[in-house]
């Protein structure tokens, strides 16, 4: 069974994220999905919100399973067994950060190979920190949100 890891923040989980999720799915026999605290970057979801988001999100994914996480992403990647990492790119900048990334995940993994997929042309511009943005100055983000996201976000 071939299994990959797509790790994240997901403050809050985007349709793009979700792209890639489903794709992925496809590809893979199981995907984990997994959450990183990261508390750096002030979320504006708490790590069990985030996680919940999420579940909720893939709920019609059979083979998607969703953790949270503050350790060393190699560190979890040992501990589920994990053939690959999943990186969203969408741009050259996010290729170069990505790009190094890979190569320390290799290096602290014994070789866990990295695999970009760059979004549908209809989320190329999309993350969540638009979401916020634009959430946070009453703009509509619907179109860029799962239902479940998009009541959250309402709740906040």
């Amino acid at each position: 069974m071939k299994t990959a890891i797509y790790p994240g923040t997901f403050d809050p989980i985007t349709n793009g994220h979700l792209d890639i999720i489903e794709r992925s799915a496809i590809l893979f026999d199981k995907i984990i999905v997994a959450v990183a605290e990261n508390p750096t970057k002030k979320p504006l979801f708490c790590l069990k919100e985030r996680v919940e988001l999420v579940e909720n999100a893939t709920l019609h994914l059979s083979n998607v399973k969703v953790i949270g996480f503050s350790d060393l992403l190699a560190n979890v990647i040992k501990q589920n067994n994990i053939d690959a990492i999943i990186r969203g790119v969408r741009d050259s900048t996010d290729f170069e950060y990505e790009r190094q990334l890979a190569s320390l995940n290799r290096v602290l993994t014994n070789g866990v190979e990295s695999l970009f997929f760059p979004p549908k042309e209809e989320w190329s511009y999309l993350s969540s920190t638009i979401v916020r943005e634009v959430h946070l100055h009453s703009g509509d983000v619907s179109h860029w949100v799962p239902n479940v996201v998009l009541n959250a976000l309402k709740q906040k």
